[in-house]
């Protein structure tokens, strides 16, 4: 009587060890019509562009504060870059680059970085508005004429071949504080006054008309990688920008 007991009881528990395998298999509860959650690994940790993957921002792993990035203007810029990302308005989202106007002009403030590779592209000099500032760039205006730089988001164009040579219309995002930028004709581009020699005779760089221009020998490399729908961003530090943007608020 006592085996067979024990032997009922045997086949009860592999039928139910049984069920419970294939419910884990299958993916449904055999008990009940809810479903169970699969066991594969998150993916998206490892594959997504977020600035935050694996954990460790980027500002951390490329140790962007010993280069003299803000962070502030990094995390703004991640935000901004998320939302653009987001809405699929970016063709070339693993690049990144940031124009850090708490810096001095003298100071290799623009940052261009690849968020899926964790690598600093570029870090270079780049002029602000001749009517922005000398050393530091402190007025911003969305005007025609006001030879200003204007902050914020934009999504970079087409390239062409103008009177500073191969250059990248910018199309500026964000209303009533960059979005004439475009009709300003504010463009990426080289220019010769944008070099360490200006900088060591006068303690800052020359000015451009409102444009971010870069140095000559890194334009056409500096446009190529972040020609065509990629996200451009210049920050300007304070309240005076962060309060009125869409992107941030």
């Amino acid at each position: 009587m006592k085996k067979k007991l024990k032997g009922a009881y045997l086949l009860v528990s592999a039928l139910l060890i049984a069920l419970l395998h294939l419910s884990f298999a299958f993916g449904k509860n055999v008990f009940g019509s809810h479903t169970f959650a699969a066991f594969a690994p998150d993916k998206t940790k490892t594959d997504s562009l977020s600035p935050f993957a694996g954990g460790k921002s980027i500002y951390d792993s490329l140790h962007l504060d010993s280069i003299g990035l803000s962070r502030q203007a990094f995390e703004y810029a991640q935000k901004g870059w998320n939302k653009l990302l987001q809405e699929g308005r970016l063709s070339n989202p693993a690049v990144l680059a940031i124009v850090d106007f708490s810096q001095p002009s003298s100071h290799k403030r623009l940052y261009i970085l690849d968020l899926k590779q964790y690598k600093v592209l570029f870090q270079t000099l780049v002029a602000h508005g001749r009517n922005s500032g000398k050393e530091l760039a402190t007025s911003f205006s969305n005007l025609p004429s006001s030879y200003k730089s204007s902050p914020g988001f934009y999504i970079t164009g087409e390239t062409y071949n103008g009177k500073h040579g191969y250059s990248l219309k910018l199309n500026g995002v964000e209303k009533g504080i960059n979005d004439n930028a475009y009709n300003r004709a504010i463009v990426v581009h080289g220019a010769d006054y944008v070099d360490e020699s200006y900088a060591s005779s006068q303690g800052y760089i020359g000015r451009s008309l409102g444009c971010p221009a870069v140095p000559e020998k890194e334009a056409q490399p500096i446009i190529n990688t972040i020609r065509d729908n990629t996200c451009f961003f210049i920050y300007e530090p304070g309240v005076s920008y962060s309060v009125r943007s869409t992107m941030l608020n």
